[in-house]
C-alpha cells in the first residue's frame, strides 16, 4: 500500500473549476486503478472517476462531460480537474490506490485523508 495526500480542494462559485492534485508516498506505475471519490454526510462514498495502467477510464454519469481525470506514473500523482462545477458536487474528496479493477473497492486499497470541496450556488 502507499500514502496518498490530497490537495486543491476549496471554496468555489457554481459554474467554476477546480483541481484537485494526488500525490502517493510511492510508485503508482503498477497500481492498476487510480480513482477520486466522494462522500457527503449520511451517504456512502461514490466513485467520481478512475483511471487504469490499461488506459480505460470511467466516469459517474453525473461528472461526466464535466471532469478529467489523469495520472502521471512519473510524479506518482494523479489529478481530478473538476469544471462547470455545481452545489451537488460539495464533498469530501478521497484520492485511491487500488490493486484490483473491481466494482467496488478492495481490500487492498488505500486511500487518501480527503479534502473538501465546496460549492456555492
Amino acid at each position: 500500500q502507499v500514502q496518498l495526500v490530497e490537495s486543491g480542494g476549496g471554496l468555489v462559485q457554481a459554474g467554476g473549476s477546480l483541481k484537485l492534485s494526488c500525490v502517493a508516498s510511492g510508485s503508482i506505475s503498477n497500481i492498476i486503478n487510480m480513482a477520486w471519490f466522494r462522500q457527503t454526510p449520511g451517504k456512502e462514498r461514490e466513485l467520481v472517476a478512475r483511471i487504469g495502467t490499461h488506459g480505460v477510464i470511467n466516469y459517474a454519469d453525473s461528472v461526466s462531460g464535466r471532469f478529467v481525470i489523469s495520472r502521471d506514473n512519473v510524479k506518482n500523482a494523479v489529478y481530478l480537474q473538476m469544471n462547470n462545477l455545481k452545489p451537488g458536487d460539495t464533498a469530501v474528496y478521497y484520492c485511491n490506490a487500488d490493486p484490483g479493477w473491481g466494482t467496488s473497492p478492495s481490500n487492498g486499497a488505500s486511500w487518501g485523508q480527503g479534502t473538501q470541496v465546496t460549492v456555492s450556488p
